[in-house]
């Protein structure tokens, strides 16, 4: 049985995408352990199938966290055997690569995101130079990996000469069809940093007969939570913050409209593939989503969103009531969700992951 290691500076318990890749590795039969990060609020680690090991940081944000917490992963990876590593995203790939140079076993890279280009680089010259110097000098050398979009492999393809296959964020497909739901619930899930269009969207609710709920934390946190406030919208936005996957299913299946929202502000957003827009798709909920280039292709295959070109208030609230008002075109997207359902999901998904390990170890 091969053993592979997988690495995330997450907080593996909110960590719904590694849960579903490391079951489907341990049920092709590897040994997988997991590996993430423990935060002094952190809560307690959910059974798995899969090995998990969470590592405790002096610091929890900023440069420092990230160089400790690469130093304790190296020396973990140095002084455990393995056969593989799957250095998830760029924040844990220096660790794996210079412990496969001297343990040598072997390294694939699984891109999330398209790191050095994401948002929260763009204004941090410093900051985004020193990592593209650590994708320089780990990512050409690691032939065998994959990533979410098709955007995001011609960028690895372009720069680096290595070609990734695309294993999607997809969620798993279930028999069980669900209703549609009867309130005018508006769903936000993922991180609460900025450029989500989050305060526009919350300005926009005083023009919407509806409830927004915001599950998730981040940077803006606080700042959301004082513009709820200042615009008087406490019963109308209801702020959660982070939720258990299995809570936040509920919610899901709860919800009428689905919003995935962010700027292009950099590469990684404008090529990216959401893992909540799989979520609200298998729930056969419409939602509001960005025209960038990946939802443009999946929507022009299965129109299950209703693409924005700007985040301003009015956008929003107007794109919002449309859905909630127009009954005919809501069940059409409805009914296209639950069909493009059947060919975008894990089982599909988790079939390409899987060639990508047998390919490696071959």
């Amino acid at each position: 049985m091969k053993k592979i290691i997988c690495t995330v500076t997450t907080d593996l318990v909110f960590d719904q995408r590694m849960r579903r890749i490391c079951t489907s590795l341990s049920n092709a039969g590897y040994d997988v352990l997991l590996i993430g990060r423990k935060k002094k609020k952190s809560p307690e680690l959910t059974a798995e199938k899969h090995k998990q090991h969470r590592i405790e940081c002096w610091f929890e944000k900023g440069p420092l966290f990230y160089l400790e917490f690469n130093i304790r992963l190296f020396l973990y990876l140095i002084t455990h055997k393995t056969d593989a590593v799957s250095s998830i995203d760029l924040d844990t790939i220096l660790p794996g690569r210079l412990a496969s140079i001297i343990k040598g076993f072997k390294q694939t890279y699984d891109a999330h995101e398209y790191f050095t280009e994401m948002e929260e680089l763009a204004d941090r010259k410093l900051v985004k130079t020193a990592w593209k110097i650590i994708e320089k000098i780990t990512v050409p050398f690691i032939n065998h990996g994959y990533t979410v979009s098709e955007g995001y492999a011609d960028l690895f393809k372009s720069q680096y000469g290595v070609e990734y296959k695309i294993v999607r964020n997809a969620t798993v497909l279930i028999d069980e069809i669900p209703d549609t739901p009867k309130e005018n619930i508006i769903l936000y899930q993922g991180a609460v940093n900025y450029g989500r269009g989050l305060i526009s969207l919350i300005e926009a609710m005083h023009k919407v007969k509806g409830t927004l709920i915001i599950c998730g934390d981040g940077d803006l946190f606080e700042i959301v939570k004082k513009k709820i406030d200042d615009e008087h919208l406490e019963k109308k936005v209801k702020l959660l913050g982070y939720i258990q996957p299995l809570e936040l299913k509920r919610y899901t299946k709860a919800a009428k409209i689905g919003l995935t929202l962010f700027e292009a502000k950099g590469l990684s957003n404008k090529y990216s593939m959401a893992n909540r827009f799989f979520d609200y798709m298998h729930a056969g909920m419409p939602q509001l989503a960005m025209n960038y280039p990946e939802y443009q292709a999946f929507n022009k295959k299965y129109e299950v969103a209703k693409l924005l070109d700007d985040l301003d208030a009015f956008t929003i609230a107007s794109s919002l009531n449309h859905l909630l008002k127009d009954e005919n075109h809501y069940q059409y997207i409805r009914n296209k969700a639950l069909e493009a359902r059947k060919e975008f999901n894990w089982q599909n998904e988790e079939a390409r992951l899987i060639s990508v390990y047998q390919e490696l170890f071959a």
